[in-house]
């Protein structure tokens, strides 16, 4: 036995992962509790992908009823708790955007009294809009792996940059800088085409 061993630490800093961990045992009052803490932000993440509060609330149940069938699944090694909640809840909502595209494209037009304009942008502002994200997708290709991965966990997941500096494992300053430098060298790559797309 050694002496003077460190005892493995406590991830206190994450409240929700020993809620998961009963969760993961089946015990249904601590998926209340776990939704009772985190389904405000899961349900504003849906809700700012899908655009659609009946959509985002259809969104946020799916997301905890895989929390329910897969809570063994979760590994804390990878990130927080609401890391993985916010990462499920994207990969539902674009589902659901994703199917709603599907059946839209296979539901034949309305027609007669209706008033059947689409409140959504037109086929030309849809191909503009569709040009700007090939043209973001290109220039985050060409920022530094360390200042993509920041972007990409605070403006893709949702996360607050102490909830990313958390998740990546780096200091809140590191965050900030990276995060600031690769939005500055965006800007600069994406700047010859905002001319051209405005």
């Amino acid at each position: 036995m050694q002496t003077g061993a460190t005892p493995p630490q406590i991830p206190q800093q994450d409240p929700h992962a020993p809620i998961v961990a009963l969760v993961a045992r089946g015990d249904e009052p601590a998926l209340g509790a776990l939704y009772d803490a985190t389904s405000a932000r899961v349900f504003g993440l849906a809700l700012r992908i899908l655009r659609d509060r009946g959509a985002a609330e259809e969104a946020t149940l799916d997301v905890f009823a895989q929390v329910w069938r897969q809570a063994s699944r979760y590994d804390r090694g990878k990130g927080t708790v609401m890391a993985w909640l916010l990462n499920l809840t994207r990969s539902r909502a674009i589902d659901l955007l994703r199917s709603r595209a599907r059946l839209n494209e296979i539901e034949p037009p309305l027609e007669g009294g209706f008033d059947t304009r689409d409140p959504d942008p037109g086929p030309e502002q849809a191909s503009v809009e569709e040009e700007r994200a090939r043209r973001v997708r290109l220039a985050m290709q060409g920022l530094p792996r360390e200042q993509r991965r920041v972007l990409e966990v605070v403006y893709f997941s949702g996360l607050s940059h102490s909830e990313a500096a958390q998740a990546l494992g780096q200091p809140l300053g590191t965050v900030k800088t990276r995060i600031r430098m690769g939005l500055s060298a965006l800007r600069r790559a994406l700047a010859p085409a905002q001319e051209g797309l405005a």
